[in-house]
């Protein structure tokens, strides 16, 4: 018997029903109704029209009306509301949109597949000019029109989610300067916080302005410009505003009806799509599903589940008992050089429902490439898996990278769909040759490293377990060589490369929490086995190496990298200049290509090429390492060579080097444009702080402060007497032996106790100049400590001096790194200025 069914709303989910329910049943009477122009359109492409990657407009519509018509014999009404539905007597009033007139159809069965909407929140001045949403479109239509009329110069992105993100990248590829801002302290939110730092990492490195944690109180549009306050205070000024806050259910037509809806706005649907009304299904982004994992209730806008939950809808209005089964959360999505992909539960949803790790769950971070290592052009992810403690469930998992992400994640969503376990993982037989993937895949990786963690084989430390701006309470075992020490040393490690481990044992205290460090977590793994195998306890590997940690930090080693530069009003810049006839670009002699090697395989290559070259020779460097270009900066700053420019070809990372400091003027420091950041000058401060007399540590730090202020690195080497500067005030529970036990009786114990080097008098003169220095609102010594240290003033603490004068690690405030006479030289050799006080 056939049927009028009537479908409100296309896009994926009604357009997706109506054509299954033609191919179901030939003889029923469909009618679709859509309130916009357009019923079938790729609204996850939006973005990339706007940054003209998909330049035709037409690309974007699936279908239109009349292919809808003839194709599937629907009777297709755009530009038609629907206003009411009337479910006692099965009809819905609908308003013509152009006309204003309205009329109504009945039904048989009805299909709501109204989607969402952006929200838009009651914040004062949203409304205004120049502010935009992109969901539908008209909105694509409208921004496009607005960028080519007005030329904006500008743009602000409110909201760091998927379409935020991609929206960014589009305003970016079109010309625009952009800044991102998101409420949260986090782009991304389906992926865990150290997850998204690598996402942030790429789009600071794309010149993209980030900011975190602050969201938008205000708007106001004046002159052309609008000027966003965020809830800090902090004023934006741009040409235009894109908001990308989330989205919202359409869900005002179902509640008015009567419909069983949630607090947020979603209709209730049973598991086959019906609603509390037995003749009304629904579907899409209007509804609320069982989210796959915990089966929890949720709301979750993909394309996919809707297209997916059209089919059910359609074949259960035919009479099958199709049940849907949940929506898993599986998602994608380029932001500028990365993939970033997500599936099932991540861990910070985990937590927040008292979940507890190691009892609960696990989880499993590794670093891998997108396929064989050797082949050209491999790549680097970063692959996060969360699972049972028992590893037979699959909470979730995050990958982010710069190829083979896609059918990484969607491999790891099949098989936590089809019931899979962490034992699945490492069995899967999966497609290898050498363009393609390992003979050991990533996803069989990440299945062989969670059965070593459940077996106790290994034990992964948290990313945040070391910190590079806080002292760490452990023994941070660095087993790289001595060449990558030239990119990235690891405040107060201990390096022993893993070649020389077993020799060295006796170096380490068995009863110290040690934390393995190398550049990726093979060597780390390997050197864990070769500790525990010796009667060494409580060691963990640092998760996916040095590559890993910067990314998750890379806050602060961009500042840090920051402060070695010479800013422009110091000192004049000297630049290659790559399109200026009178400096041609250089030509290498020499060729290496390091495509497809793992970190630190790229360095370690340049390294032994540089030493069997002369000075003055070019070499171009080919590399697929996302981080090496940041890294030979480093290392040529610090080795004495020359990095002329870098460039990215594809997803090859392409420097150019020449052996040793040339010093004719245009091929001493890089331009910004061409990498980043100019090569500094040696412009470092270096004091050694040999006394413990209060006047001249105050002169130390009155001029560490100075140095710092102007944007310059300052090392500050405290030995002998000057280490009592560095001491804690209150007495430290450490046991020594009886003459260091008195050396530390007589010297004087933090900066409160120093003395005057003259006019002390018995306190007296001390006690004055203290006052003295209140009175005139000059900071105190301690004052002037903190500040150095917030300043990022490296503090070294002699380890030599240290033994002699029986003065303990234990006994010396936070922040202060140990180190000897080595470290203190390498800082010098890149200072103009060194100081003994």
């Amino acid at each position: 018997m056939s049927k009028k069914i009537v479908i409100i709303g296309g896009v994926a989910g009604g357009a997706s029903t109506a054509a299954r329910l033609r191919r179901l049943d030939e003889t029923s009477e469909i009618i679709m109704f859509e309130r916009g122009s357009y019923i079938s359109y790729a609204n996850c492409g939006l973005p990339y029209h706007i940054g003209n990657v998909i330049k035709e407009r037409d690309s974007l519509l699936v279908t239109t009306p009349e292919a809808m018509s003839k194709k599937y014999n629907v009777d297709v009404r755009i530009d038609s509301e629907v206003i009411s539905i009337d479910k006692e007597n099965k009809k819905i009033q609908i308003k013509k949109v152009k006309t204003g007139e309205t009329y109504e159809e009945s039904y048989d069965t009805l299909v709501i597949s109204t989607g969402s909407s952006p929200l838009k929140p009651p914040i004062e001045g949203i409304n205004s000019p120049g502010i935009f949403t992109l969901w539908t479109v008209p909105d694509t239509d409208e921004i496009k029109k607005f960028i080519s009329e007005r030329q904006p110069k500008n743009a602000v992105v409110i909201g760091g989610g998927f379409i935020g993100l991609e929206v960014a990248e589009n305003l970016h590829a079109a010309g625009l300067e952009v800044t991102v801002a998101e409420a949260m302290d986090q782009v991304m939110a389906p992926v865990d916080y150290e997850m998204a730092q690598l996402v942030q990492n790429n789009m600071v490195a794309n010149k993209v302005n980030l900011i975190l944690g602050d969201g938008v109180s205000k708007f106001k549009s004046e002159n052309g410009k609008v000027t966003i306050t965020l809830a800090s205070g902090r004023t934006l000024e741009a040409d235009m505003v894109i908001l990308s806050i989330g989205v919202r259910p359409n869900g005002q037509l179902a509640k008015d009806a009567g419909l069983e809806m949630n607090q947020r706005g979603a209709i209730v649907v049973d598991k086959y799509l019906k609603t509390s009304d037995p003749n009304i299904y629904a579907l899409g982004d209007v509804i609320e599903v069982e989210e796959y994992i915990n089966k929890g209730r949720a709301m979750i806008a993909l394309a996919g589940p809707a297209n997916k939950q059209g089919r059910i809808c359609a074949n259960n209005i035919y009479g099958a008992n199709e049940e849907y089964k949940g929506t898993q959360g599986t998602s994608v999505a380029k932001v500028f050089d990365v993939t970033v992909a997500s599936t099932g539960t991540n861990e910070k949803t985990l937590i927040k429902m008292g979940m507890t790790e190691g009892k609960d769950y696990l989880t499993a971070i590794i670093s891998q490439k997108s396929h064989a290592g050797y082949y050209p052009e491999a790549s680097e992810m970063i692959l996060k898996l969360v699972f049972s403690a028992d590893g037979k469930k699959i909470f979730g998992a995050q990958i982010v990278g710069e190829d083979g992400v896609d059918k990484r994640i969607d491999t790891i969503a099949t098989t936590i769909r089809l019931g899979g376990s962490i034992y699945d993982l490492k069995e899967l037989e999966l497609a290898y040759a050498p363009p393609y993937s390992s003979a050991k895949d990533p996803v069989n990786m990440l299945g062989f490293v969670a059965e070593n963690i459940i077996q106790n084989k290994v034990k992964l430390s948290k990313w945040n377990d070391i910190n590079p701006e806080v002292k760490n309470d452990v023994t941070i075992l660095d087993i790289r060589e001595e060449a990558e020490l030239m990119v990235l040393e690891i405040p107060n490690s201990v390096n022993i490369p893993l070649g020389q481990l077993r020799k060295r044992l006796n170096e380490l205290n068995k009863d110290d929490k040690i934390i393995v460090f190398c550049a990726v977590g093979v060597r780390s793994y390997n050197a864990a086995r070769t500790l525990m195998e010796n009667g060494f306890k409580n060691v963990t590997v640092y998760p996916a190496g040095t590559n890993f940690y910067k990314q998750v930090y890379y806050n602060f080693f961009n500042k840090t990298e920051n402060r070695m530069i010479t800013p422009p009003a110091a000192q004049e810049e000297v630049k290659v200049n790559f399109n200026n006839a009178a400096a041609p670009k250089a030509k290498a002699s020499i060729q290496v290509d390091c495509s497809g090697l793992q970190c630190p395989g790229p360095i370690m290559k340049v390294y032994e090429t540089i030493k069997k070259v002369e000075d003055g020779d070019i070499i171009e460097v080919s590399a697929t390492d996302s981080g090496f270009a940041r890294d030979v900066e480093t290392w040529c700053r610090r080795t004495g060579n020359t990095l002329l420019g870098v460039e990215k070809k594809g997803k090859l990372n392409v420097v150019t080097l020449q052996k040793g400091i040339n010093n004719a003027p245009a091929a001493t420091e890089v331009a910004a444009s061409n990498i980043g950041v100019p090569v500094p000058a040696n412009d470092g401060k270096t004091l050694v702080v040999f006394s413990g007399d209060m006047d001249k540590v105050l002169a130390s730090f009155v001029i560490a402060n100075g140095a710092a202020a102007m944007g310059r690195p300052v090392t500050m080497f405290f030995t002998f007497w000057g280490l009592n500067v560095l001491r804690k005030t209150e007495k430290q529970n450490v046991k020594k032996p009886l003459i260091d036990a008195m050396f530390g009786m007589m010297m004087p114990q933090g900066v409160s106790k120093l003395k005057l080097s003259k006019m002390h008098m018995g306190g007296m003169g001390t006690a004055m100049m203290r006052k003295v220095m209140k009175d005139k609102n000059i900071d105190s010594l301690e004052d002037l400590v903190k500040k150095a240290m917030d300043n990022g003033v490296k503090m070294i603490a002699c380890t030599m001096s240290m033994d002699v004068m029986g003065i303990t690690k234990e006994e010396l405030i936070d922040g202060v790194e140990f180190a000897g006479v080595g470290t203190y030289l390498g800082d010098a050799e890149e200072s103009n200025v060194n100081l003994f006080i």
